[in-house]
């Protein structure tokens, strides 16, 4: 396993001056400065402050086309991708333009039969509804790439409007309009949103449209802001990075869903999962509720997912939400099997010839859980990881996770140009990938994707570095300040704070094997820790990276560091 290195985040004293000056609380002050936040606004996140859409390329167009399929009844397919951020982005079309009198129907592709995004498959699917074939397919948080998907559309008389933040080739499909922050051609100053963050800007953008033709004024105009616990879901557990923008979307969900006032399918996830609505916050969406609508897609059907957040009726939300857990139970049962073959592979692997890279496969794993298996495989080996599974037609289907030094999209393209032949298909972002290749083809594949991860990054191994904020004053370690760093939001992006000290070992036992569950000292001060996934002891006194949380047990609220990292003194 890969040893992480510690290095301290820089700190800028001036600007977190400037921000304790302007009212913040001084750790917060410092935390943010670090984080290249200059003003107290920044930090503030009304919907005043959100980016107005108007610089998004295409918007007016889409608008425009909207607001008048609208006004004349035409029939709208909203085709969604099958995560968590396809389904949210489908949620709030299908609230949005519903509230807004559109004749409006959404269908999700099954991962494993007709693939990713607009194909010319899913248009002819589209097309065999009872209602026969729509008018206008929005595509959400996907199409940017559908290039004969669309051009099929077109040949059947249906225009599509593409709603995407996946990075576009070379040739763009031929659609009414294209809204992706991603286009080379949009100045939109936020590069960062989702998917559900476009399909969002849109209905914004739909709403004033048909408010300017005089369809309703400012006072009786839909509400759109209560959707932003949808938005806040998809945007966190699609791993986008939380700019100030994305923030202020997250925010704003997260005070919806403390307050109460979630949509039912949300209140009934975190019910299910375990979790406060009250305490609320972003790690709750990433790692509890997300996971639970992604299982779905990856298992079986994400309609489940998209009707559970539609769903204004808790009882029926309660029952749809406690069967996306079920799904995730079984996710979480087939993913344990395949991590251990997965490992046992890696290693045999690596003792024959370290790498750079590491890909893995097996006839019997499930294809809609490698992208986690290659999530696990490179965090412990921590370099770019692909794991691949049996797909329909003699082919693999690829899942792929990546270091911060390799674009692993980029590389996946750099094979291509060398190997024209030798993947079928591929898509997606820097440090998660998708792909296809022929099964007698692995053999190929796996020396050319090393020599391009070589080629591409200049290294033959990869670092894991751990960026933290230095030493926190023993002032800070209590209950009250664990709790405000809770309810700010940190992501991708703008990470947690992770605080580096000194403590003694007073004690520690290893938790079901695998956990180690410690109670550390430091100036005289006992607080409990625990590290999770390192089942070894440590010694007496030890170096600790460790974020601060809160762990509230039988009505009672005390300090718990998570430990990221640790190492004898």
């Amino acid at each position: 396993m890969a040893r992480p290195i510690l290095v301290p985040r820089p700190q800028y004293p001036e600007t977190a001056h400037a921000l304790e000056q302007q009212g913040l609380h001084p750790l917060l002050a410092r935390l943010y400065a670090a984080r290249d936040v200059h003003t107290i606004q920044e930090t503030q996140y009304r919907w005043q402050h959100l980016l107005a859409p108007h610089s998004l390329h295409h918007i007016q167009q889409g608008a425009q086309r909207l607001a008048d399929a609208i006004e004349a009844q035409e029939r709208i397919v909203i085709v969604a991708d099958y995560d968590c951020d396809g389904a949210t982005a489908c949620a709030v079309a299908m609230r949005a333009l519903t509230e807004l009198g559109a004749d409006v129907d959404y269908f999700v592709p099954n991962r494993f039969e007709t693939g990713y995004g607009l194909s010319p498959e899913v248009v002819h699917l589209v097309c065999q509804h009872p209602n026969g074939k729509p008018d206008l397919i929005i595509t959400v948080d996907n199409g940017i790439a559908s290039v004969e998907g669309v051009a099929v559309a077109n040949q059947m008389g249906i225009q599509v409007l593409i709603t995407d933040h996946h990075l576009p080739g070379d040739t763009l499909p031929d659609a009414v309009a294209i809204i992706n922050p991603s286009l080379p051609a949009c100045g939109f100053p936020s590069k960062h949103l989702a998917g559900v963050g476009v399909i969002f800007y849109l209905m914004l953008a739909v709403r004033a449209e048909m408010r300017e033709r005089g369809a309703f004024d400012v006072e009786y105009q839909p509400r759109f802001d209560q959707l932003a616990d949808i938005v806040a879901l998809g945007t966190v557990a699609d791993v986008v990075k939380l700019d100030a923008n994305n923030r202020l979307l997250v925010a704003q969900g997260l005070k919806q869903i403390r307050a109460g006032r979630a949509h039912p399918g949300i209140q009934a996830l975190f019910h299910i999962a375990g979790r406060q609505t009250e305490q609320a916050n972003a790690f709750d969406l990433g790692f509890a509720v997300g996971p639970r609508i992604n299982a779905a897609g990856r298992l079986a059907d994400m309609s489940i997912g998209i009707r559970c957040l539609c769903s204004d009726d808790p009882l029926e939300a309660m029952e749809l939400a406690k069967e996306l857990d079920r799904i995730n139970q079984e996710r979480r049962h087939i993913e344990s099997q395949m991590h251990q073959s997965a490992l046992h592979a890696a290693e045999q692997l690596m003792q024959l010839k370290p790498s750079a890279s590491v890909c893995v496969y097996q006839p019997d794993w499930h294809q809609g859980v490698v992208g986690l298996v290659a999530s696990r495989l490179k965090e412990k080996y921590w370099r770019p990881t692909i794991a691949f599974a049996p797909g329909e037609n003699g082919e693999l289907k690829g899942s792929g996770r990546s270091v911060p030094e390799v674009h692993l999209r980029d590389v996946l393209d750099l094979v291509s140009k060398k190997h024209p032949s030798l993947i079928l298909k591929f898509g997606g972002h820097a440090m998660a990938a998708g792909l296809s290749i022929h099964a007698n083809r692995l053999a190929d594949f796996i020396p050319a994707f090393e020599q391009a991860v070589i080629e591409f990054s200049g290294k033959t191994s990869f670092d894991p570095i751990i960026e933290h904020d230095g030493s926190l004053a023993l002032q800070h370690m209590d209950v009250p300040t664990a709790q405000q760093l809770s309810q700010e939001v940190w992501g991708a992006g703008f990470p947690p704070p992770v605080f580096v000290d000194e403590f003694n070992v007073v004690f520690q036992r290893v938790l079901k094997d695998k956990h180690l569950k410690l109670r550390v000292e430091r100036d005289g001060v006992i607080f409990d820790a625990i590290w999770f996934n390192h089942a070894e002891l440590m010694g007496d006194r030890i170096h600790m990276a460790y974020r601060l949380e809160v762990n509230h047990w039988n009505g009672n609220s005390q300090v718990q560091l998570m430990v990221d990292h640790a190492q004898n003194s």
